[in-house]
This record gives structure tokens, sequence and C-alpha cells, in this order.
């Protein structure tokens, strides 16, 4: 929408579309707020964005020369008696920081040579030479027949000896004059091009030559393709019973976009990976379990469902202490720990046996894994909750931002927007970047590492290509924080066929590259691997820090009462936090309203003007009242009825 058609007043206006914000303004708009909705980026859904390959350059260039200085205007010519201005920030000033970008792939495509016609090209005058012997060899034997025959005649006495040693002279010479055509023939067949038929049921050469050629993909090529890529900045599953899954299908945004699910949750120790059997029929069928430990792991996940009083006893102990009294071999707590839970080895016992039923719950929902993926990358659900709002009367103007707040008596009256117009407001909603400078948090900002790497194939071969894997490597193996690691194939519409998209995320130590790039040196082959044989080649790699959403940058206190702020991304795999952070501050705008109630269907919409569509019976019986209306009969019966 134009800036210029901006009605002057809202009941809520909310900036940034990250997920937060637009499951907000998804809610307020069902319930019938009137919402602006705006961000002063290009772009929909803020850190939680998907980019093709050429958009995610473009934005790295962006991000790199960093934001263009923006002249601070006086706007108090447009203020009243006892109002006061909140200016705001450019959220992308410290969002995003330390990016390093690392191409492995040749700049221009490579031609792979036909190995097949040059060693045709090597045997040809080879085999002609023996062709030119073979006649020679021939013209000898058939003088040498001659001979013996003018011989024969001459010695009658010895005719029949000789006449015999003659047929044989002359089997011979047929025999040669045979192998003569058919090396002749052979040469013909080389000089066309073509392979004889006599080498075909031979291998071609000890080089191995004869085995299909996987050709190199350039970086030229993931550019032409780039359009399939579907890159996201944060890296995230769905929980098959996690509150975004009832929130989609709840309020009916799930028609919106459309879903994959995980196929295989992966592990790497000891240098290795392993899948993890989590379910009933993958503890079963996995050969890396004894039956002994089947059977422990089996009885655990079905304990684990309820509550028992050996479990509060441990209310005080960690996790990995709580596992390791239950008898559970080392493989079991790892997988345990790890994988299902994905907790470390401290975290309480409570809050460990909470994600380990967490994980169990969601298993079987929609497929033999607990995790769903959105097919076209995770910057599609902020997007689906920007379509319900919109439908529900919500304005959208993106590249669109607020200057200041007009605030007086501790509430925010209205805002300012960018291009000096008052835009009176009950609640304001925003991102948590652009109140910088209200930033009075003391503590360090909490980072979180991130590596995106295209791959040439998949991180554990299996017999299907297309395999959605989650890895949890555990900290130690190569990195002093946990790693949570997404593999996407193809299917999923984030990457071209014939490569992987790959997502590494942990909690900062240090930049990006430095916490993540020897873990990928170690899984992934790349000019630093030591052993390359057999891995994945690295394509392309990006490395970047990104604010952890997990602790509020502003505290409420300062802020006008009607402010609320929405936090970015977090470390953990699901988005319970955001969710419920949506939900509260609905709750506080309109408390008594429901939140994301299912949207109707498109067709018992009823717009302005418009009466509802009668059912297929009403207009029979409709059409059945004219009839009789038209025969004369009297309709005052049937109206009282």
């Amino acid at each position: 929408m134009a800036a210029e058609d901006l009605p002057s007043e809202f009941d809520v206006v909310i900036l940034g579309t990250g997920l937060t914000e637009s499951v907000v303004a998804a809610a307020c708009s069902r319930v019938g707020q009137r919402v602006l909705h705006l961000d002063r980026r290009s772009y929909y859904a803020a850190n939680w964005a998907s980019f093709t390959f050429n958009a995610l350059l473009t934005w790295i260039q962006e991000q790199q020369e960093g934001p263009q200085p923006e002249q601070v205007q006086d706007w108090s010519s447009l203020l009243e008696e006892g109002e006061e201005l909140i200016h705001l920030s450019n959220p992308d000033l410290d969002s995003i920081t330390n990016i390093q970008v690392v191409s492995y792939a040749s700049e221009e495509e490579e031609e792979v040579p036909d190995t097949t016609k040059e060693e045709t090209s090597a045997d040809g005058p080879l085999e002609a030479e023996s062709a030119d012997s073979r006649e020679e060899e021939s013209a000898e034997a058939e003088e040498e027949s001659a001979e013996k025959e003018a011989e024969s005649a001459e010695t009658e006495a010895e005719s029949a000896e000789k006449e015999a040693e003659s047929a044989e002279a002359e089997e011979e010479s047929a025999e040669k004059e045979a192998e003569s055509a058919e090396a002749e023939k052979e040469q013909a067949t080389k000089l066309k091009g073509e392979e004889p038929e006599e080498d075909q049921s031979h291998p071609v050469s000890a080089s191995g030559q004869s085995e299909p050629t996987r050709k190199k993909i350039s970086y030229a090529q993931l550019v032409k393709e780039g359009r399939r890529f579907n890159i996201d900045l944060v890296s995230k599953l769905l929980f098959s019973r996690g509150s975004l899954v009832d929130l989609l299908i709840r309020s009916n945004v799930s028609r919106y976009t459309e879903f994959k699910n995980v196929t295989r949750i992966l592990t790497y120790r000891h240098g290795n990976l392993e899948q993890v059997p989590c379910s009933r029929a993958d503890v079963f069928a996995s050969r890396q379990l004894s039956v002994v430990e089947k059977r422990k792991l089996m009885r655990f996940l079905t304990s684990c469902m309820e509550e028992t009083e050996t479990e509060q006893a441990y209310s005080s102990h960690p996790y990995s202490k709580f596992l390791q009294d239950q008898q559970l071999g080392d493989n079991l707590q790892h997988f345990l720990l790890h994988s299902i839970a994905m907790v470390t080895e401290d975290t309480p016992t409570e809050a460990g046996l909470a994600a380990t039923r967490h994980f169990l719950r969601s298993l079987g929902r929609y497929g033999n894994s607990p995790f769903l993926f959105p097919v076209y990358g995770l910057g599609e659900i902020p997007q689906c909750f920007c379509r319900m709002s919109a439908v529900f009367g919500g304005i959208y103007c993106l590249r669109h931002s607020v200057s200041c707040l007009i605030v007086d008596d501790n509430r925010c009256k209205a805002v300012i927007d960018s291009r000096g117009q008052r835009i009176s407001c009950s609640h304001f909603v925003v991102e948590d970047g652009y109140l910088g400078s209200m930033r009075t948090v003391t503590t360090p900002t909490r980072l979180l590492s991130r590596a995106v790497l295209i791959t040439d194939s998949s991180v554990l071969s299996s017999d299907s290509e297309q395999q959605v894997s989650m890895v949890t490597i555990p900290p130690g193996e190569a990195c002093q924080s946990a790693v949570k690691m997404v593999e996407l194939c193809s299917s999923t519409m984030t990457c071209m066929p014939g490569t992987y998209l790959v997502h590494l995320t942990c909690q900062s130590v240090s930049s990006a590259f430095d916490d993540l790039s020897q873990l990928v040196t170690r899984m992934f082959n790349t000019p630093e691997s030591q052993e390359p044989g057999g891995r994945p080649a690295v394509l392309w790699s990006l490395y970047f820090n990104m604010v952890d959403g997990t602790v509020p940058r502003v505290e409420g206190q300062g802020l006008p009462s009607n402010v609320h702020v929405c936090s970015g991304p977090e470390g953990s795999l699901d988005h319970e936090q955001n969710i419920k952070q949506a939900e509260l501050i609905f709750q506080k705008i309109v408390p008594d309203e429901e939140f994301c109630p299912p949207a109707p269907n498109p067709e018992d919409i009823i717009y302005d003007g418009e009466g509802p569509t009668p059912s297929a019976e009403e207009q029979d019986s409709v059409k059945e009242a004219g009839l009789q209306e038209e025969s004369g009969e009297d309709l005052s019966p049937q109206l009282e009825q």
C-alpha cells in the first residue's frame, strides 16, 4: 500500500515482520483490530527470512557495507502539549556480525574429459599394426601352400602324405584369413568411432573409466540456478505436537504452506555418524543396539512418560546422573541425553524428562519422526501469518518504518513514520532491535554462531537421496558448544537437485567461523580436510553470528505501558518461546478475545453489501417456491412452517 494512502489512526501499529510480530498481527486482525504492519526492510520475516542464492549474495553485500547513515529529523512540530518523543534505532546495526563467505566451487563449469574416446584413438594404431601382421602371415601361409602343392605334383610317390599336409596348410590358411578379415572389420569400426563387439565384454582398463563420472557443480551453476535455493537465516524445526503446529492447525494458517517430515535423526559420535533409534520401529530395527539394550531403552521410554517418585528424588540432580542410575549403557545415555532430550549433562532432571516427553509425544503424529520442516524454508511461516492478517484487513508496507514514538503520561499515543506522518494508535508492537537507544541491559549480548553449507551429497548415504536429517553433535566432539545440524534435500525446495543445504547452529564462544569451521573440516570434504575420502564436498559456505533472542535486549522498565517488545530468533530447535511471547502480547492488547480462532473458509466469508451464499438445498427450495408462485398456489402455509 502506498504511504500516502495510510489512515491516520489504528488500533495496533507493528514494526518488524519477524515470527512473533507476524503472529500478533494475525491474531489482532482476526478479532477485528485495525492493524498497520511496517518493516524498514525490503523483505518479510526480518532475521527469520529465507533468501534465494542470488538474494542472499545481495544481503551479504548489504550487511558487509553496513546501513546507510540516516539523518535525524526534527518532528517537534507534530507534538502537542505535554507530549515527548522517543527516537528508534536501526535494527540491523548489530543483529548480524562476523560474516565470512568461503567458496570452494570452481568459478566456471568444468568439462569432464571423455576418456573413452581418448583410449579409442590411442589403441587404434596398435590394432592396425596387428591387422597388418596378420595379413602378412596369411600371405606367407598361402605361398607355403602353393610350394607344397608343387612338390606334391613332382613327387608322386609321397603324394598321399603331401596331400594331407597340404589340406592341413589350407585349413591354417583359411583360419588366418578369417582372423585377418575380423581384424580389418575391427579397424574399420575403430575409424568410425564405435566400440568393437569384442571389447564390450571386457572392462575398459584398470583405471576404472567405465564407471560414471559425477560432474562437478561450479559457482557459475549455483548462481544460474540460484532461484532454486531458499536459504534460511535461522535454522529450526517444528515439533509435531509443538505450540506452533497447534497454532497453525487451530487458526487454519496451515493451508498457506506445506511441510515435509524429517526422515531421520543422526548423532555424531567418535568421528562417526549413527542413526538414533527413537521410535519403537527404529529400536527393534537398529543394528547398533544389542537385544538387552533394546529392551532397556523401550522400558525406559515407556516408563518416563509418567511421573514417579524416583524422578522426584532426582529433582536436584542433573539429568545425566539420573540416566546413569537407570543402569543404561553409554550408547543409550548418549542417545537419550544428546539426541532425544537434546540437553546438556548439567541440565536438571525435571527439565531433561520434560524435553524427553515432548520428543516422544511428537512421535508418530505425522510420521516416524517428531519433526516437520516447511517446504520453501522457515521464512514461509511469518509470511503465512502476514497473509492471514491481510485477509482480515491488516495493512502492510515494506521499506517503511517508524522514526519515533509520541509519548504522553507513560503511554504511546501515536507514532511518526519515516515520511513524517503522525499515526495515532492504542498499542505499539516492536522488534527489540529498534529500541537500541533505550537499551539499559548491562550484561553482554548473547550470540549464536551459524554456518550454511551447500554440499554435493548427503552426510550419510542411503537408498533414498531425498533425506531430511537432524544431526546432533555433542560438545567436545569438535566444538566447545553442542551443535545442531539440519541437512535438507532438494525435495524441500530449498536447494537445487544434486545438492544439499546444511545448517549448523551453536552458542557462540568466538566468531562463527572459529566456532564451526573445525567441525566442517572434519565432517565434510574441504581443502583443509586431512581425510577427504567418502565425505560430501562443500561447494559454498557462509558463516555469521546473530543475536540470541533468549534474553530480551531491552527490559520493560522505562517503556510506555502500551509498547510491547518482541524477541528475535533464539538458539533452541523449536518455536515455543516466540509463540508464547506472541500470545502474551495479544492478551495484553485484547484480554477478552480468543487467541487466533479458526479462520472461516473463503466461501463462508460475507462481504459488505453481500448476503450469505445459499446452500444447494435452499436454492432448490427457492426454485420450487418460484414454480408454485407461477402456478398460483398459496405459499402462506409453507412460510408459517
